[in-house]
């Protein structure tokens, strides 16, 4: 076969998504006869989105060089772009700042001013707007950079930078405007008028974006369509993984928790190639918080790690891990410092969640409170049904430990009734819980019953294993000490040691507690009591035959 019919059918392969082909092809030309610059690059693209990412950033270089050979100035501009965007992405700022650098410093020599590769070079400024907080900044970079796209029928070009807008205008909080620019940028990319790079970069983002308002409805919608473009190239590699971690996140919400385990590991096998890619951290995250809530605690350790060995420690998965395994104390440290350093609202209210659930473990009322607080103000901002639902739930938690179940029925029950419509088992069982919890405290027993039975066999169906457990041993309690006075458990138990002339040192050593926790739970039963000392706590807890007379 001659390098005229491989070139020609490399050419053919890509122009039908054959990567694969496409690759062995034009390599074949490339060994008998160096290709042009134009056909280099194709060949460039086929190894990147064959996973082949060091050898397509080779081939990108050398197709740089070939252009400034021939005195192509815009193209080899343009050749220098991608290389240093490739890089950014990677992470390998360094150098992708660099080659940013080359493509501007050679169209400034050759006063180029007027074309569509400075249109590119906007990109990376805008990105650095938002990364600094700068979204004004950002948004009127990205609409310039469309502009130019427009005016040099660009579609690349400008459908990047219409995402980059819809984006920076929800951090902007013109949440609809927004909305709609990206739903007009994925239109866009499924009805194949933009190159496969360009379509699977936008699709990560846009999902991403989706994620962070909360939208997992149009999450769901936009990660059908990517799962259904990667389909149509079997060869495809580098978004074929993220797309199977937002599968198995959506599988997760709705109840089809084996699945998505089987969707997560095979996440975490197509990114293993090449090693330490960022996504594959989230792969083994998501893996980590299914062996997590099914009970399986070692692997979800295990996974954890994986996890943390590719990038930064997950959280918040590691505080509610260190939770279900009894360690209280590392949980309220390790959810403490994700609050410190969570600042978007993504990230802050899907740490505010945790952090109530932590710190209600850690008999903190009123952290919990104040976080709860919080996270109601940013839900206000989003018209968002999950995260509508979530800091329902979370307030409802907070007020039966409050001890006002009768003010928690309301929003738990608009909670559950949320979840049941987004279609979520699992979070709608948890509001039942909670549900059945503040009918118990009211003395409503038949519909605390009903509650919790019905909690326990959604936890049985889905496999997990922890909830059913704690829920048939609350069910096993029909009859065991109602609430008094709005205490926990917990704090009947500390009630109970006062009045026995228990110090702080040996009520600690009495619940394996350590005293400053003892000391919290003091403060919040004279609070709930109202009293001030700890004489009055003992009379309160022989006026209610906590304690007999001859203990």
């Amino acid at each position: 076969m001659t390098a005229e019919s491989d070139l020609e059918l490399g050419r053919q392969s890509f122009a039908r998504k054959a990567w694969k082909e496409a690759f062995a092809k034009l390599s074949a030309s490339d060994d008998r006869s160096p290709l042009e610059p134009e056909d280099i690059e194709r060949l460039g693209i086929s190894a990147y989105l064959i996973g082949h990412e060091a050898e397509s950033l080779e081939l990108l270089a050398r197709a740089h060089r070939v252009w400034r050979e021939h005195h192509h100035v815009e193209r080899a501009a343009r050749s220098a772009f991608w290389l240093g965007f490739v890089l950014l992405q990677k992470g390998q700022r360094a150098q992708g700042n660099g080659w940013i650098a080359r493509s501007r410093r050679m169209l400034d020599e050759a006063q180029c001013v007027d074309c569509v590769e400075r249109g590119y070079l906007l990109l990376p400024q805008a990105l650095q707007h938002v990364a600094e907080g700068e979204f004004d900044a950002a948004h009127e970079t990205f609409a310039e950079a469309a502009k130019i796209g427009e005016r040099f029928g660009d579609r690349d070009l400008t459908m990047l930078a219409r995402q980059g807008r819809g984006r920076t205008l929800v951090k902007l909080g013109r949440i609809q405007e927004g909305v709609a620019l990206m739903d007009e940028v994925m239109v866009a990319a499924t009805a194949g008028d933009l190159s496969p790079i360009i379509v699977g970069t936008v699709y990560c983002s846009v999902i991403e974006g989706c994620y962070e308002m909360f939208d997992l409805q149009r999450a769901q919608e936009w990660t059908t369509a990517l799962t259904a473009w990667c389909a149509t190239q079997p060869d495809l590699v580098p978004y074929r993984g993220h797309c199977l971690v937002r599968r198995a996140e959506i599988m997760q919400l709705h109840g089809e928790w084996p699945d998505a385990l089987d969707e997560a590991r095979r996440a975490c096998e197509w990114l293993s190639e090449p090693p330490g890619q960022p996504a594959a951290a989230a792969a083994f995250a998501q893996q980590a918080e299914l062996h997590r809530l099914r009970g399986e605690v070692a692997k979800a350790d295990d996974a954890y790690r994986q996890a943390t060995l590719i990038s930064r420690r997950p959280q918040p998965g590691i505080a509610l891990l260190r939770l279900a395994q009894g360690q209280v104390e590392a949980a309220v440290g390790a959810i403490t410092r994700v609050m410190d350093e969570a600042q978007d609202n993504r990230t802050r209210a899907t740490a505010l969640v945790v952090y109530v659930e932590v710190m209600l473990a850690a008999q903190d009322v009123a952290a919990a409170r104040a976080a709860v607080d919080e996270l109601l103000q940013i839900a206000s901002r989003f018209d968002a049904p999950f995260l509508n639902a979530s800091a329902a739930r979370t307030q409802g938690d907070v007020l039966l430990a409050e001890g006002d179940p009768r003010a928690a029925l309301g929003p738990l029950r608009r909670a559950w009734s949320t979840w049941e419509e987004i279609g979520a088992p699992y979070e709608a069982a948890r509001v039942r819980v909670l549900m059945g919890r503040a009918c118990r405290a009211l003395g409503d027993e038949q519909s605390a019953e009903m509650e919790l039975e019905a909690a326990c066999r959604t936890f049985q169906a889905l496999g997990a294993a922890p909830d059913a457990a704690r829920l048939r041993e609350l069910l096993s309690r029909r009859d065991g000490p109602k609430s008094i006075g709005g205490l926990t458990l917990r704090e009947i138990e500390v009630l109970k040691l006062v009045a026995t002339g228990r110090t702080n040192r040996g009520i600690a050593e009495e619940l394996d507690i350590s005293e400053k926790t003892v000391a919290r739970h003091l403060s919040n039963i004279f609070a709930k009591l109202d009293i001030s000392s700890r004489a009055a706590a003992t009379a309160y807890a022989y006026q209610h035959n906590l304690v007999s007379a001859d203990t």
